[in-house]
């Protein structure tokens, strides 16, 4: 089945999984940092998630709004 979605659903969605993304970005970040010391193989592990979830936030500011990371390098 298929869904329909008008504008304002699929935006809402979006801010969703945006703030979804940042909790997680932010919960990983303070893993690795958490097992930097004790665990460098899951720090690592968790640096690559925080990272991924790094990646997702950039995508989705882009959609949310546009050129907002175009002055990054």
């Amino acid at each position: 089945m298929i869904d329909v979605v008008d504008s304002d659903e699929l935006l809402r969605r979006i801010q969703r999984a945006r703030a979804c993304a940042v909790r997680e970005e932010r919960a990983w970040r303070n893993r690795s940092e958490e097992l930097g010391a004790t665990d460098p193989q899951e720090a690592r592990d968790a640096t690559v998630r925080q990272m991924s979830y790094e990646a997702v936030l950039r995508v989705l500011d882009e959609i949310l709004t546009p050129g907002k990371h175009a002055t990054e390098g």
